[in-house]
């Protein structure tokens, strides 16, 4: 269940995660001589693992735990129950959900 959820500790690493990811580009830039560009293989692995990460945290923060699916289950179920009712039926006028329009 761990993987299908998003939890504070996981974003919590995420976040270190990408502030690495900037320091190190950071450090790169300042050592200066190309030093930036010839890091790109160890870039495009930093980048690889932070994009991975972000893409996990995207999906999973959308999840629907196995709770939540059975909740909205309930509810659209309720609800196309509801719309199937055909509460404008003729001569259905008198049931105590109507309100008395001499009222």
């Amino acid at each position: 269940m761990s993987d299908e959820t998003y939890g504070p500790e996981r974003a919590e690493r995420l976040v270190a995660l990408l502030r690495a990811l900037a320091e190190r580009i950071q450090e790169l830039d300042r050592a200066g001589g190309g030093r930036l560009l010839d890091a790109a293989p160890e870039l495009q692995k930093l980048f690889g693992n932070a994009r991975s990460e972000l893409f996990h945290y995207e999906v999973r923060q959308t999840y629907d735990t196995p709770e939540i699916a059975e909740s909205r289950r309930i509810v659209e179920e309720a609800e196309r129950r509801f719309r199937e009712l055909d509460l404008d039926e003729p001569g259905d006028d008198e049931g105590p959900w109507r309100k008395d329009p001499d009222a």
